[in-house]
């Protein structure tokens, strides 16, 4: 008597991946103007932490 064929197991899927955050664009990273002087003059940019996401570049789900 032949074996019993079973057939193959449904390939798994992927977990979707989260979303971005919004205000870095998934970097966790934002430019923050630099200000000197008494006038707060600008004078450059600088990288600073997203505060929407703290730095992981994924969205809130709140």
């Amino acid at each position: 008597m032949a074996t019993k064929k079973t057939p193959p197991r449904p390939a798994p899927t992927a977990t979707p991946a989260p979303p971005k955050c919004g205000p870095c664009d998934g970097t966790g990273e934002v430019a923050t103007t630099v200000h000197v002087g008494r006038k707060r003059r600008a004078v450059g940019k600088q990288a600073g932490i997203c505060l929407a996401c703290f730095g992981t570049g994924e969205a809130t789900t709140d």
